[in-house]
């Protein structure tokens, strides 16, 4: 069986706000979004294997990643153009917003 990805008509608003609601999975948006593809094992250090899987499905089903095999490995692209199609301008400003410091 392989992941679900949904298709770029099928993204929807409230699944993108609830993938980036958590602080991980925005993280792993911005150095997507910064760096490109990179491979799963690389990012969050120290996080469980479990833990991972849940974000990265929860991003992966929310419309914003593409989680592929190459190789022996999962890789992880951020949907810039899937995003940008179906929400348009919605991931530059959430990606200006989370650059932004917090207050205090």
């Amino acid at each position: 069986m392989g992941l679900r990805h949904p298709k770029t008509d099928q993204i929807r608003l409230e699944d993108v706000f609830a993938a980036l609601s958590n602080p991980m999975r925005l993280q792993v948006v911005r150095v997507l979004a910064a760096s490109g593809p990179v491979p799963c094992g690389s990012l969050l250090d120290g996080v469980p294997r479990s833990t991972l899987t849940h974000h990265w499905r929860v991003l992966r089903e929310g419309g914003l990643i593409r989680q592929e095999a190459v190789g022996r490995e999962y890789t992880l692209t951020l949907r810039r153009d899937d995003l940008e199609q179906r929400f348009p301008g919605l991931l530059d400003v959430v990606l200006r917003a989370a650059a932004v410091p917090e207050p205090g």
